[in-house]
């Protein structure tokens, strides 16, 4: 199965959302944050995950005599290849992940949130940019969000999920 196949499922790729952020989780960390989803189809999706490389295990323990495996993700192999993805490739990923994006909003809003405590936005800004100014922005976007990717957990952080999205919103004109 192809990175493109193992990834558009919509349960592999919430598993894989969930350990984004270098989070080391079990199976059954993995089913309690996705409590709308059977533990059967988790661990046989954890399992598939595993199998093909995405997931590797950071340890093991006995529990109650059955051994629990931690997992961690492979960012390499959870990653598409742009480069030789097609449209189709792409259409079928972008779809899987609003539909995900969907899914972990609605479960924020079932928890009886406070989105204007939390700082929830969505947003939409439309820029006219040059390829230079392009890459300007991506570096900067880049270079305001990596250093945080390696905050580790603690009691004083929440963790957030933030989905920058770019493509143009139209073909570039020809003239001014």
């Amino acid at each position: 199965m192809d990175t493109v196949d193992l990834l558009v499922h919509p349960v592999r790729l919430r598993i894989v959302h969930a350990l984004s952020g270098d989070r080391t989780l079990t199976t059954t960390d993995l089913c309690a944050l996705l409590p709308d989803v059977s533990k059967a189809t988790v661990y046989r999706h954890v399992a598939l995950l595993a199998d093909a490389g995405v997931l590797t295990v950071a340890g093991e323990q006995r529990v109650r005599g059955a051994v629990e495996r931690s997992y961690r993700l492979d960012r390499a192999r959870a990653a598409l290849n742009a480069e030789s993805a097609t449209p189709d490739d792409h259409r079928r990923v972008f779809a899987t992940a609003m539909a995900i994006l969907l899914a972990e909003f609605n479960a924020y809003l079932d928890r009886d949130p406070d989105p204007a405590a939390d700082a929830v936005g969505y947003r939409q800004h439309a820029v006219w940019l040059s390829p230079a100014e392009l890459n300007d922005l991506i570096s900067g976007m880049r270079e305001a969000i990596v250093p945080h990717l390696s905050n580790e957990p603690s009691p004083e952080r929440t963790r957030h999920l933030l989905s920058p999205i770019l493509f143009p919103a139209e073909d570039s004109p020809s003239g001014p």
